[in-house]
């Protein structure tokens, strides 16, 4: 089966923990998960010019994600953000300032790449997003797909409205809903359904919305088709990743056939797997869970 040429823009960060250190950042954990399945990644993003930066392009490397587009800077660290779990295995984080991502720079890049994904954190610096507003009138993406991915406060009501009015695939999860529905100017007590449906109507780009439901599994509307997904049971170690796993799991098959229930129930499985795991991104083949 053909590749598909993906390019995803945003952060290349490690998730510090207190005793070790792990690769992250949505952008980095999508295209790598996209690598797994088969895809052409490529990440465009930058890191320091140190070891940290160094660790991230190797590790790169070997899952398979093309790093031709990844900046090397001298003048800021490669990001981090420091990870605590609560007890549910849920993530907070304190994010490092003024780091290499911030200064993602945009060089010449062909005109074959059938899709761009991006989320709302690499867009907090001002550099980011007139960067990646210029990629965007610069050059063609068939498919957009936004995860808005809300981090507080590294997210405000313009790059929300930004990222959505962009996207052709679009995935917020039920946690985020009513933040971005506010953000949007709507009520911000509408359902998932109601939420989706009106973001349809209101965005002519706009072709897929996935909301993430936890524990509740997922659900995806598509033109006039809708579908639900129970969530796959798993024992819960952490989920980090999760979301960019589904993610991409997800895009990878809607690409294939345009089915939303295959997708949604690919992607269920392999998030359900991932977060398993305490590595974002673990060693799994994906025809095999």
């Amino acid at each position: 089966m053909k590749q598909n040429k993906i390019l995803a823009f945003g952060e290349i960060l490690w998730d510090v923990y207190p005793d070790e250190g792990f690769l992250g950042g949505a952008s980095l954990n999508f295209a790598a998960h996209l690598a797994k399945h088969g895809e052409e990644a490529y990440l465009l993003s930058a890191v320091g010019d140190d070891t940290w930066g160094v660790r991230a392009k190797e590790r790169l490397a070997l899952w398979g994600v093309h790093t031709d587009y990844v900046s090397s800077l001298h003048e800021f660290p490669t990001g981090q953000a420091i990870v605590t779990l609560d007890e549910s295995g849920t993530p907070s984080y304190r994010f490092l300032e003024d780091v290499a991502y911030e200064h993602i720079e945009i060089p010449a890049l062909p005109d074959d790449f059938r899709v761009l994904y991006f989320g709302t954190l690499a867009l907090q610096s001002k550099s980011n997003l007139q960067s990646l507003s210029s990629l965007l009138k610069t050059y063609p993406f068939p498919e957009i797909f936004v995860d808005v991915n809300i981090r507080p406060p590294f997210y405000s009501q313009e790059t929300v409205v930004f990222a959505v009015s962009h996207a052709t695939i679009l995935k917020i999860s039920l946690e985020e809903l009513p933040i971005v529905a506010s953000l949007l100017g709507l009520s911000p007590s509408m359902s998932y359904q109601e939420l989706a449906h009106t973001l349809k109507a209101r965005y002519d780009r706009l072709r897929c919305i996935i909301v993430t439901l936890g524990a509740d599994g997922a659900y995806a509307l598509d033109g006039k088709q809708e579908c639900p997904c129970e969530a796959v049971p798993t024992e819960v170690v952490s989920t980090v990743g999760a979301g960019d796993s589904f993610s991409a799991s997800f895009l990878h098959c809607y690409l294939r056939d345009g089915d939303i229930a295959t997708a949604l129930s690919h992607a269920a499985k392999v998030a359900a797997f991932v977060v398993s795991c305490t590595d974002a991104v673990p060693d799994y083949v994906p025809n095999s869970l």
